[in-house]
């Protein structure tokens, strides 16, 4: 497989929230990032979920979880 290393900044607390809710199943960043990614490629429905998706509120070039 081909990887691509990169960097983003996630919110802490979020962050803090999904580390302790998956614990017991080892489902990692890196695996919701990557079937996230495919999701919003070749599902409409997720992308136009993603797209509308307003529980975060934005905070200067930050966003916040509400």
């Amino acid at each position: 497989m081909n990887y691509k290393l990169t960097s983003v900044k996630i919110l802490k607390e979020l962050y803090k929230n999904f580390k302790s809710s998956t614990l017991e199943s080892e489902f990692t960043l890196q695996k919701l990032v990557n079937r996230s990614m495919d999701l919003y490629v070749f599902d409409e429905d997720f992308q136009n979920k993603i797209h509308s998706y307003n529980n975060l509120i934005p905070s200067g070039s930050r966003l916040w979880a509400t």
